[in-house]
């Protein structure tokens, strides 16, 4: 991408009610990866009550169940633009209660079902165990092929169809302590269990899904420069197979 001058548009959806275990460094980090690289990039907020406009990425974080309920009826009235949004080819990652509500519903305990928006073919029922602790994750898509990140849920997630898990759990419980599944991606869209937050210490990911808003807004595959993230791989490598 040497001298060429690109630009993406960034959206982050309910970042007041959503945001939790540090989930606002994603942002930031995919905001300064752009920045050092020259790549400008419109960034939007968007809360309750706001329109959706079309953007290459968009992110959404965690919650606890209270403010899930606030932004899943929301999030539901946008379902079908978002649906589009997909099919177009923008990119979407979701952590912990944004990564339910990308899939089909959430059911709490005693509580009603919450819809999601089945940008995932998956679901989630509440556990009776929560999982804390950190995560490391083994993918098949990524050239760096680790994620490392922390849990801190009590959702059981489900995969179905065409829905991929985002990689095997070598250390940590992932979707459901069950079927050694974290995460999950379907198109371009992404969504895990790992806070702490997720894309500091996973750069190469990062870069990823930069790579593919990109692709979105311009039609082609373009290689990001690199840069120096020696201290940021430290970081990651610091933590593979750490439980604790």
């Amino acid at each position: 991408m040497e001298g060429q001058k690109y630009t993406i548009s960034i959206a982050h959806l309910y970042p007041k009610l959503l945001n939790l275990y540090g989930d606002m460094g994603n942002i930031i980090t995919l905001l300064k990866r752009c920045e050092w690289r020259g790549i400008q990039v419109y960034f939007e907020q968007i809360n309750i009550g706001d329109n959706i406009k079309s953007h290459d990425l968009y992110f959404i974080g965690g919650g606890q169940d209270k403010q899930q309920e606030e932004v899943a009826a929301e999030l539901y009235s946008r379902k079908d633009e978002l649906n589009a949004q997909m099919n177009d080819g923008a990119v979407f990652l979701g952590i912990c209660g944004g990564y339910q509500l990308f899939g089909h519903y959430y059911q709490p305990h005693d509580k009603d079902k919450l819809k999601g928006i089945s940008l995932l073919d998956a679901y989630t029922v509440a556990g009776k165990k929560r999982f804390i602790g950190n995560v490391t994750v083994k993918t098949d898509f990524l050239q760096l092929n680790t994620l490392v990140g922390f849990e801190n849920h009590s959702g059981l997630t489900y995969l179905q169809g065409e829905t991929k898990p985002l990689g095997i759990v070598s250390v940590g419980n992932g979707n459901n302590a069950k079927d050694g599944f974290e995460g999950a991606r379907y198109k371009n869209v992404f969504g895990t269990y790992l806070h702490g937050s997720l894309l500091p210490k996973n750069p190469h990911f990062a870069d990823y899904l930069i790579e593919l808003a990109l692709e979105k807004r311009y039609g082609e595959k373009i290689k990001l420069n690199s840069l120096d993230d020696k201290l940021e791989l430290d970081t990651h490598n610091s933590l593979i197979g750490k439980a604790y």
